[in-house]
């Protein structure tokens, strides 16, 4: 084989290896943290607001974590307008789980026993008396 040939057939070679990676590269998925990432960044300065209401509680939410419920309990009641709880995995965004907070009770209880074993964190936000509040845990089930 002379040289005209060798550099044809590296050159097919090359170009079956690039093909190949552009194939590989578009089968895996891309998980990002949130669907609106770009949005929720504009939007962070509220977000470390409602942390500081949280910091500046005097009685804060206790989160209990057993094998299959989650139970959140309010030393104090506090006025709910509108909250949330979310099991967020950072390791596979279709494995989030979400649930609303109930208004003015003192004791609410989630199933958990459906979430697959991993690392979660929890995000607990909600509103009321005008304020926003924000809290993030990290846990492992």
């Amino acid at each position: 084989m002379n040289w005209g040939k060798s550099i044809i057939v590296a050159f097919v070679l090359f170009a079956l290896f690039i093909g190949v990676l552009v194939i590989v590269c578009m089968k895996e998925s891309v998980n990002l943290v949130s669907k609106n990432y770009y949005q929720e960044e504009l939007q962070y300065e509220t977000r470390i607001t409602a942390m500081n209401n949280y910091n500046a509680l005097i009685s804060k939410p206790v989160l209990l974590l057993t094998v299959d419920t989650l139970t959140i309990q309010w030393v104090k009641l506090i006025p709910i307008e509108k909250g949330s709880i979310i099991f967020f995995r950072p390791s596979d965004g279709g494995l989030d789980k979400k649930f609303d907070l109930t208004a003015n009770r003192l004791l609410e209880q989630f199933p958990i026993n459906g979430l697959p074993k991993g690392r979660y964190q929890i995000k607990l936000q909600w509103s009321g008396q005008g304020k926003d509040y924000f809290q993030e845990r990290s846990v492992t089930l």
